[in-house]
């Protein structure tokens, strides 16, 4: 699931490529990849239509982070997010257009139009409710202290207090940590974070329960075991730009996870990557 060097660099490419072709930051109040929908479009048409228009939806995320959104042995982009994006696309009617790129910059890049839509596991909190718009829920994580077998040390959150941890910065999971008194390291993926455990360079990460027991399945013989685990869930939703230009596609994006709720199909696919359905 680890992607090789050449293929990191031909994501940040096309990130780069998209940014060049967009129509300038947030304040022109232009989407980069609404830039191919803005062609010969009215000033009066909103986000949703100008999606419309080019039949087409771009959606950002890692590319990294299994079972959210990672590649399979083929080197094929897959995961719970993947299909929950591709879904969607299908109730509007749209073809959907991944963009892949490391953690810290997706939010970003969401807020400087280079990307219509981030469907990335994303953690709604009322500090990021003040810079963008979120979806209704569709899904429920906790979060897990993930420590190697051998630390009897950490227990509990408050067992951070100054121990050092791992994660990509501006993660809720790091601001979690620090908020606990850890000291975090910024990590492009969750791959270099496990690493640093392994080798006991850090104390601990923080990171999604399923996220842990997926990857524990795909490496059974790990060192790794779950020190402690929130009491209450997070609520995954998809981020959106702010701002009225983005209500309609909000509403639209809804609508379509109603309705992938009330079939079936969020749960379904939900079970094929978590093992259990996180969507209740």
């Amino acid at each position: 699931m680890k992607r090789s060097a050449w293929k990191k660099l031909a994501a940040a490419a096309v990130v780069s490529v998209l940014t060049l072709a967009g129509c300038g930051g947030a304040g022109d109040g232009a989407s980069g990849a609404a830039g191919s929908s803005n062609a010969g479009a009215g000033a009066a048409e909103d986000q949703l239509a100008r999606i419309k228009a080019a039949g087409k939806m771009t959606v950002a995320m890692e590319g990294t982070w299994a079972p959210w959104t990672y590649h399979d042995e083929n080197d094929k982009l897959v995961g719970f997010d993947v299909e929950v994006a591709q879904q969607i696309g299908e109730k509007l009617g749209v073809e959907v257009e991944f963009v892949e790129g490391e953690w810290d910059g997706l939010l970003a890049g969401l807020e400087a139009g280079r990307y219509d839509i981030m469907v990335n596991g994303v953690d709604y909190t009322e500090e990021r409710a003040q810079k963008y718009d979120f979806s209704d829920q569709y899904g429920y994580i906790r979060t897990a202290i993930i420590v190697n077998k051998d630390n009897n040390e950490i227990k509990s959150f408050e067992d951070l207090k100054g121990k050092t941890t791992a994660n990509t910065i501006s993660s809720t999971y790091a601001e979690l940590a620090e908020s606990y008194g850890a000291t975090t390291t910024g990590v492009d993926d969750l791959n270099q974070t496990i690493e640093l455990l392994l080798q006991k360079r850090i104390d601990a990460t923080l990171n999604a329960e399923v996220t842990f027991y997926d990857y524990m399945g795909v490496h059974p013989d790990a060192n790794l075991k779950i020190a402690a685990l929130t009491d209450e869930a997070n609520h995954v939703c998809i981020p959106f730009r702010k701002g009225e230009d983005s209500a309609s596609l909000r509403e639209a994006v809804n609508q379509a996870l109603k309705e992938l709720k009330t079939d079936g199909a969020l749960s379904k696919i939900s079970e094929k990557y978590f093992g259990t359905d996180i969507t209740k």
